[in-house]
């Protein structure tokens, strides 16, 4: 009994030492893996993992290029690819850190790729060979990457395409699998890169594309983790805390607030057919997208295109997810475009689908009553 509780005590001494090491090799590697550039500080971890989500960087916005509107465009959006045959398809990235506006009066260092929240949206077919170079320009504050989710490989291609400022590497993959697809930033804590900005998505076509619509559009939720309250103006810096403990200040389509109203709403006519790519970069909210007004006649739940839902009226998008939904607009007006958790729109989280043409009284009709009011607080004051 006595060689069998030694056995066991030396055995129980050797396990403690074994993990001591791993783990002290574990806390020099991500101290290894340290802030870039002239704005790193203290060659400390990006903001991650948990043990230095206090870390704050000292940012001088001067330091940084100005983006007028960081926001993309939801048309912005390359067109279906009708094509027989797979191709080499050649893509180019940039990682770009800027200050642009949340809001009118408060401005951020966004990090993001090619200038945009979110990036560009990539369109490839099934069997395709996929070219994607990422450059990290020189002025950025930090080390950038980029992990597909349509990419089957280490890290969704983060593995290889890891870059200093200044530097740039090439990733190649085979487009395999349709969908819809995100695709972010993973470099050091990746949920701080994604938090600031750096995401987007990649559709890869089915062999046969898509069904025809009228009008596509690209939309992308978001989250924004700032020093200040909603609504405190001037510069605002990234709030690690508030990452880690969930709380976004604000919660945004397109990269800012606002962004798809007035010039940026998503415009069509009665009769048309629309699509909406839309994804939910997170890093800590699902989305229950909505059109207030609007019934999807068809969905594909988180972007398997093989798999359709018809006649929803809201749709669950996962942080890091994606759905396709589809619909045909029948009557003229503004239709607002929502997470349905809707205290979320204090934050940012709407925009406008404007439709124009002819009513149709026998689908819907009668007398908005803010009318009436605003004609007799009109009279009042005359």
């Amino acid at each position: 009994m006595k060689l069998d509780f030694k056995n066991k005590k030396s055995h129980l001494l050797s396990s403690l030492v074994l993990l001591s090491l791993v783990t002290a090799q574990v806390h020099a590697n991500e101290k290894k893996e340290h802030s870039s550039g002239k704005h790193s500080a203290m060659k400390m971890a990006n903001f991650g993992p948990g043990d230095h989500y206090q870390h704050a960087m000292n940012i001088h916005p001067a330091d940084f290029k100005k983006v007028k509107d960081i926001s993309k465009r939801a048309s912005d959006i390359p067109a279906p690819l009708n094509r027989s045959r797979s191709k080499t398809v050649k893509i180019n990235l940039e990682a770009n850190e800027v200050i642009s506006e949340i809001a009118p009066g408060i401005s951020y260092h966004y990090w993001t790729f090619n200038n945009t929240v979110p990036g560009p949206f990539l369109r490839v077919r099934k069997g395709d060979a996929v070219e994607l170079t990422l450059h990290n320009d020189k002025t950025s504050s930090h080390a950038h990457a980029i992990d597909l989710h349509a990419v089957t490989g280490p890290g969704g291609g983060k593995a290889v395409t890891e870059v200093d400022p200044g530097e740039t590497k090439t990733l190649s993959f085979k487009a395999t699998t349709p969908g819809l697809y995100i695709y972010h930033c993973a470099a050091g804590n990746p949920a701080t890169h994604i938090a600031n900005g750096m995401y987007g998505m990649i559709l890869v076509e089915p062999k046969k594309g898509l069904s025809k619509v009228d009008h596509e559009f690209y939309v992308m939720q978001g989250e924004l983790y700032t020093q200040g309250r909603i609504g405190t103006k001037g510069f605002q810096k990234f709030a690690s805390a508030k990452m880690i403990d969930e709380r976004p200040e604000y919660i945004i389509f397109n990269g800012r607030t606002g962004a798809l109203t007035g010039a940026g709403q998503l415009n069509t006519k009665v009769g048309d057919k629309v699509r909406i790519f839309i994804g939910n970069a997170g890093v800590a909210k699902t989305s229950s997208f909505h059109i207030i007004g609007e019934i999807f006649d068809r969905i594909y739940p988180e972007a398997a295109l093989n798999n359709s839902h018809r006649n929803v009226q809201t749709t669950l998008v996962p942080a890091g997810g994606a759905s396709m939904v589809e619909f045909k607009v029948d009557y003229p007006g503004n239709y607002v475009l929502v997470d349905h958790a809707l205290a979320r729109t204090d934050r940012g989280a709407w925009g406008l689908l404007n439709v124009t043409g002819q009513k149709n009284d026998a689908l819907y009709s009668g007398e908005a009553s803010h009318n009436k009011a605003t004609e007799k607080k009109h009279h009042n004051e005359h």
